[in-house]
């Protein structure tokens, strides 16, 4: 016999619905693998009038004479040395919240200045179902970490005021234009590799075009590398893709076999490439279009420098005097340098 109307409508006055306690689970959170890396080999400076000033040579004066008896010889001068120059910037992300949120999510404030310390209401846990205070400071955390990853991959032309990132060092056109002062058309030595645009990779799985490209490619790339070169070769889904179609149709090229070596502890399996190095995907590039891209980028050339005490700097602002809003926020100061370009690439494959 089905429900009445008048016994549903007893049903729901009697009954709550079941609300789960608990942070919110966030659904678009994902690895910032260029983010972390950078960070790990950061290098920091002491401060400056405005740019981070490094010295680079590439050409070399001195060379050899051959001579006989009284013949006369010659000497050289050498002044090769030259100086790149990258821009520092400050960087800001801050939250702000009301007296009356903090009240309604069971909270007072202690100092009511700056809001810096609060205290929990008695039987707090019968009202609160997900903490806004945490959720808001969570918030912080994963924006700033996003902002300084996309920061971080772009070229810098989408604000001047930002950190110009990974692909105003690695240029698509090399052989033009200028980093950091220094023109790439006449210093030729001071270009990156680059197989993209007209011409990018075609795969093949059965002439293996792509993993031949990058073995050749890699024995360019170490060729001037100071010391061991120490690479992190981030890729687009679409270029894993190619790669693993390549990669898999032979299944020669590792020793231990097609698994995660757990050197980078980033959540996502790699493909490990004897002699090439490890391909580790880096959603952000699905995300700025470049899927069909991968990045090699040499650690020791190319480094974070954040000012001396002025990374992830706190900052709790006292509030107007005329309004009860609190305010949080962390700044970053600092630049991304690079002292040797032809040690990096970029590569890109034909989709499919």
């Amino acid at each position: 016999m089905p429900f009445t109307a008048q016994e549903i409508a007893n049903a729901s006055n009697a009954a709550l619905d079941f609300y789960i306690k608990g942070p919110a689970l966030s659904q678009t959170i994902q690895d910032k693998p260029l983010l972390k890396s950078l960070q790990d080999n950061k290098k920091t400076f002491p401060g400056g009038k405005g740019n981070i000033s490094l010295p680079v040579k590439g050409d070399y004066t001195t060379t050899i004479q051959g001579y006989n008896h009284n013949d006369t010889v010659t000497y050289a001068n050498p002044a090769n040395i030259k100086r790149v120059v990258y821009p520092w910037k400050e960087i800001h992300a801050g939250i702000s919240f009301t007296n009356s949120e903090l009240k309604i999510d069971g909270l007072s404030v202690v100092d009511s200045l700056d809001g810096a310390n609060t205290t929990e209401h008695t039987d707090r846990e019968m009202t609160v179902l997900t903490d806004l205070l945490d959720d808001k400071l969570e918030d912080m955390g994963e924006g700033y970490s996003r902002g300084m990853n996309t920061m971080l991959w772009l070229d810098g032309t989408q604000d001047a005021k930002q950190v110009p990132g990974v692909l105003s060092l690695i240029t698509d056109t090399p052989t033009v234009g200028t980093t950091g002062g220094l023109d790439r058309a006449t210093a030729t030595w001071w270009r990156n590799r680059a197989l993209v645009g007209a011409n990018k990779i075609t795969i093949s799985v059965s002439s293996q075009t792509l993993t031949k490209t990058l073995r050749a490619e890699v024995r360019q790339l170490k060729r001037f590398a100071k010391n061991k070169a120490q690479y992190i070769l981030l890729c687009g889904s679409g270029f894993l893709r190619g790669l693993e179609a390549e990669v898999f149709e032979k299944g020669i090229y590792t020793q231990q076999g097609f698994v995660n070596n757990g050197k980078n502890d980033i959540g996502m399996a790699d493909i490990s490439m004897r002699g090439v190095g490890d391909f580790m995907y880096d959603p952000t590039l699905d995300d700025l279009g470049y899927q069909y891209r991968c990045y090699f980028i040499d650690l020791n050339a190319i480094k974070l420098r954040p000012m001396e005490g002025e990374e992830m700097k706190k900052h709790t602002p006292a509030r107007p005097y005329n309004q009860y809003v609190f305010y949080k926020a962390v700044t970053w100061t600092g630049g991304l340098t690079a002292q040797q370009l032809n040690t990096s690439g970029a590569y890109e494959i034909a989709s499919f």
